[in-house]
């Protein structure tokens, strides 16, 4: 079990530039389902996501705003501020109803500058096959139908630091990084850390404080991931790479950007991870195939487009 409690990555809330342009590409192209709107934001969730929302969209810039953790149990969040204390972040209390239809929780500040929400429960929506004798997908799927949020990957100046946070005040282990060298004292270059047993819920690399560089929704598998890909040509989504294959988390990929110039990712695939696994470990000499396993290269916009 964690050990703090913290089972998945909830939701993110992302500001977008054109409301009605990104309601188009994450509700007609995406196939998420909108659940509440505001003049200014829309909540969205998958089809086969119970929680009220996993994805909020804010109008007015880029980038993200917040990354919601969901723990097992109200206590696990006395244990979490406590680490967060002793840690030496910025941390508070948050009040329910805050944050639509989510519990009350704790907001911190990372060393990366990014916010993180922590919250125990969430009004349950249900999913759209629903729990009595379900059948395995929707009839009336739109889009790429993608069933639920997966992952983010943020930047940070200092990756270790991030590592230490992530483990130390949310129980996160790291499944697989880059290191400067095989030595114990190696500095680190990427992580991609999981609560439980998906390849990872958040990874963070090195980069600007503050930023994301992109986040990803899962899909089945190989043959979903080709789908995507024939939609977004249909629907002109600009794609930044693949469809190809990670080394790293093994998954199945394909990158690209909502109207707003966000990144994001379709994934499928990937392993099982558990906390006695070891930590594979990946040097610089050999990043571009970790990334993208296929090309076994890194093309510029990959690494130098953030949000």
């Amino acid at each position: 079990m964690p050990l703090h409690g913290v089972t998945r990555l909830g939701y993110v809330h992302a500001r977008v530039t054109d409301l009605s342009a990104a309601k188009g590409h994450y509700g007609s192209t995406m196939g998420l389902y909108p659940v509440h709107e505001t003049p200014t934001s829309v909540y969205y969730k998958g089809w086969d996501e119970w929680d009220h929302h996993s994805v909020v969209l804010e109008e007015g810039g880029v980038g993200v705003v917040k990354l919601g953790f969901k723990v097992n149990d109200p206590g696990d969040l006395d244990g979490i501020e406590a680490a967060a204390r002793t840690f030496g972040v910025s941390v508070e209390r948050m009040s329910a109803g805050e944050n639509l239809e989510v519990s009350d929780g704790l907001r911190m500040v990372t060393p990366s500058e990014h916010v993180v929400e922590v919250y125990h429960s969430m009004t349950a929506y249900g999913t759209e096959v629903g729990t009595h004798n379900p059948e395995v997908f929707p009839r009336h799927l739109v889009g790429v139908g993608a069933p639920r949020i997966d992952h983010a990957l943020i930047t940070a100046e200092d990756v270790k630091g991030m590592d230490r946070f992530f483990h130390d005040v949310l129980g996160l282990y790291a499944s697989e990084r880059v290191v400067t060298s095989l030595d114990d004292d190696a500095d680190y270059i990427g992580t991609w850390m999981t609560a439980g047993n998906t390849v990872h819920d958040i990874a963070i690399i090195g980069g600007p404080n503050g930023k994301l560089h992109h986040f990803a929704f899962e899909l089945a598998d190989w043959a979903a991931i080709k789908h995507a890909g024939q939609l977004f040509a249909m629907d002109d989504v600009p794609v930044d790479v693949g469809p190809t294959q990670h080394g790293i988390t093994r998954g199945e990929t394909i990158y690209f950007f909502d109207p707003s110039g966000n990144r994001n990712e379709v994934f499928s695939g990937g392993y099982v991870a558990y906390p006695d696994r070891p930590t594979v470990n990946w040097t610089p000499e050999q990043l571009g195939k970790g990334i993208f396993y296929i090309q076994r290269e890194l093309n510029e916009r990959f690494t130098s487009v953030l949000t």
